[in-house]
This record gives C-alpha cells, sequence and structure tokens, in this order.
C-alpha cells in the first residue's frame, strides 16, 4: 500500500540517496549536471536542482556551481534513506488503520440497523395476547429459505406454532408440512414472549 504522494523532486533526491548509500555513486564522484539529471528522471531543470538542493542541505553532496555536485557524505545519506523508510512505514500503518475503522464502523452501521430492524418489529409485542399471533416479516436472506415446515422441524427449533404465511400478497391460513417459507415472507405464530426472538435467531443465526 503506498503512503502519502511525496513531491517529485523529494522522490528523486531520495533515489541518489539510495544510490549514494549502496555504494553506486561513491563518495567524491561528481552527479550528473541538473540538465542531465532532468532528463534522466523526465522532470524540469528547477525540480531537479530542487532534489540537489535537498541533498546539499543534508549534508550529502556540495554543488558546485556551473558543475553539478560532489558526493560528500555515505552516512548522511543512508541516515536519509532509513529516516524516508520510516515515515513511509508510519504513514503506511495510518492508512490501514483508517481503512480498519472505517470497515469496522460499516459493521457497526449494518450491525445497528438490523438490531433497530428487529426492535421495531418485537417492541409492541411485549405485552401481547399468546392467543394472538406474533408477526415477523423475513427481509434479509438466509441459509433456510425454500425449505419446508418438515425439513426445518420448525415447532421443535422455534417453540412456536406457525398458524400462517403470507406470500407475495397472498396468505396461506395453517400451512402443512410441506409448506416452504422464503425470503419476503411475512410469518405468523404463536408461542411466549420470547417467541420473536426465537424465530428471529432461527432464521438469522445459523
Amino acid at each position: 500500500m503506498a503512503g502519502l504522494k511525496q513531491p517529485r523532486y523529494r522522490v528523486i533526491a531520495l533515489r541518489i540517496a539510495e544510490q549514494i548509500s549502496a555504494n553506486q555513486l561513491k563518495v567524491g564522484e561528481k552527479i550528473h549536471a541538473r540538465s542531465t539529471l532532468a532528463t534522466t528522471y523526465g522532470v524540469s531543470s528547477e525540480t531537479a536542482r530542487r532534489a540537489i538542493s535537498v541533498l546539499g542541505d543534508l549534508g550529502i553532496v556540495e554543488t558546485m556551481h556551473g558543475s553539478g555536485a560532489k558526493v560528500v557524505s555515505r552516512q548522511k545519506a543512508r541516515k536519509f534513506v532509513e529516516s524516508e523508510t520510516e515515515v513511509n512505514g508510519l504513514q503506511d500503518l495510518q492508512i490501514s488503520l483508517t481503512e480498519q475503522i472505517k470497515a469496522q464502523q460499516a459493521g457497526l452501521d449494518a450491525l445497528s440497523k438490523d438490531l433497530q430492524h428487529f426492535v421495531d418489529q418485537s417492541q409492541h409485542y411485549q405485552q401481547h395476547n399468546p392467543l394472538t399471533p406474533f408477526e415477523l416479516e423475513l427481509t434479509e436472506p438466509s441459509i433456510l429459505f425454500d425449505k419446508s415446515l418438515s425439513e426445518l422441524n420448525f415447532w421443535h427449533q422455534t417453540g412456536t406454532t406457525l398458524v400462517g404465511i403470507a406470500h407475495e400478497e397472498k396468505l396461506v391460513i395453517s400451512p402443512g408440512p410441506y409448506a416452504k417459507i422464503h425470503q419476503g415472507d411475512t410469518l405468523y405464530f404463536v408461542g411466549d414472549e420470547n417467541s420473536v426472538q426465537n424465530v428471529y435467531n432461527f432464521f438469522y443465526s445459523n
């Protein structure tokens, strides 16, 4: 993962410092004049001049008026490379952590939405008459859909008695063991005060 984008002249300064650190450019060796450096890296003469200026400010090279620059310190070049590597590493870590936080927040937002949906559907059931059916709309996908009540072993798994299934605006009363449940169906069932949660968990906790 790339770090924050650096100015072109500083990238060039780092590349030259890496060559010096690796002893590809030796102490006392002359670096090409700005015009040649500009051609090598495909940048303007001013960008090349600023790159040399960075190295000069760090004591890595010594500029020579009209004749480019001379390498004067391999040790300082190495320190510059190490420093830039550390900074880029921290930038990468910052970006990675920021993306992880965003992903976690998205997950929390989705969980909060699902929880609110569950509360909205179950809130008015708290003082429910046990003979009045509970109602739960199955809006989210589940691996248990498109199976029959017999295959699902619905009563045993939820502790509730299914009294109706609303499917595509058609209500099936007292569905038999071969009736199937699909995404988008609304179920009507009777049971104790935990019935809504039990049915919800049955479909969405597998």
